[in-house]
């Protein structure tokens, strides 16, 4: 398969890279990355098998591409500026990968070509430009996005696979979209506002926090006609958090880097589908409003 992955980052290049081992690939990344993957390839370590150096194509335009498929791995606040670039060329599907909800209605709203939902729960770090590392071998989950069986799923399930990369086509993204948000929920904002790691949102008094966003998130699923129980969302955020107590959020690393973060996807997008259903999420709306308050301090909203 021809393969662009737009947004080239830490997840970006280690599944850009896994998949240059079987694939042809593009990687639409920042200029000192860009230049370094053209000019001595792409480095892989870590948890990975397969080649220790890929050499996938590298560009910092995403304009005028052509591929079967565009894995879209940027920042959710970057989705419409990834599709409407995307729609200058000729691509026949797209995958997101990306954290938060609302990024594959972008994506689908801005171009022709079919979009599939996903999830990866491979761990990443850009090293520095040029090298990526796999701190933890997960899983990537893709479907439909409404749910649904998909032809189209599991084609590049397939091409996924070949590729090393352990790979679940599923019938049920909705669901799967919003337990996952009911985990970022309860561990992001708290974790980035508290300068903690994930850990930390299993005991005292943060756990409380945790648990009410996360029970808050479901009852919204429920509200958009998902089935996702509260004890269930709370269990997969703890299940989350205990497998992964010692790590940083990527909500945490944005504040410790002085970036912004994608609050607005994660629980700014449960208190906005939380007023279209006249519900009311306290936790959720407190920690968006922490924040973004945080982020317009600095300038970055």
């Amino acid at each position: 398969m021809d393969i662009v992955v737009f947004g080239a980052g830490s997840l970006g290049s280690l599944v850009g890279g896994l998949l240059a081992g079987d694939h042809d690939v593009t990687l639409v990344a920042r200029e000192d990355h860009a230049r370094a993957v053209r000019e001595s390839g792409l480095s892989l370590e870590g948890a990975v098998d397969g080649p220790a150096r890929v050499f996938p194509a590298a560009t910092t335009d995403g304009t005028g591409l052509e591929a079967d498929l565009a894995v879209v791995t940027v920042k959710a606040f970057d989705t419409e500026t990834a599709a409407d670039r995307l729609a200058t060329g000729a691509i026949d599907a797209v995958l997101s990968l990306q954290n938060g909800m609302g990024n594959e209605s972008i994506l689908a709203d801005r171009l022709e070509a079919p979009v599939l939902a996903g999830t990866a729960t491979y761990g990443a770090v850009l090293r520095e430009p040029g090298v990526v590392a796999c701190t933890g071998v997960g899983e990537v989950v893709l479907g439909a996005r409404e749910g649904g069986p998909s032809s189209l799923a599991d084609a590049v399930g397939d091409g996924f696979r070949s590729a090393g990369i352990e790979t679940l086509v599923a019938a049920d993204m909705p669901r799967r979209l919003w337990e996952k948000l009911a985990v970022n929920a309860g561990i992001n904002a708290i974790t980035a506002l508290t300068e903690t790691e994930n850990g930390a949102v299993l005991d005292a008094p943060a756990a409380d926090l945790a648990r009410a966003a996360s029970r808050e998130t479901a009852r919204v699923a429920r509200a958009c006609d998902v089935a996702l129980s509260s004890d269930e969302a709370v269990a997969a955020m703890e299940a989350v958090a205990e497998a992964t107590a010692a790590n940083t959020s990527s909500m945490a690393q944005d504040v410790r880097a002085g970036r912004r973060t994608e609050i607005d996807a994660i629980n700014g997008y449960v208190v906005d589908r939380a007023v279209d259903h006249g519900l009311s999420v306290p936790t959720n709306r407190t920690l968006a409003a922490l924040v973004r308050t945080w982020e317009r301090g600095r300038g970055l909203r």
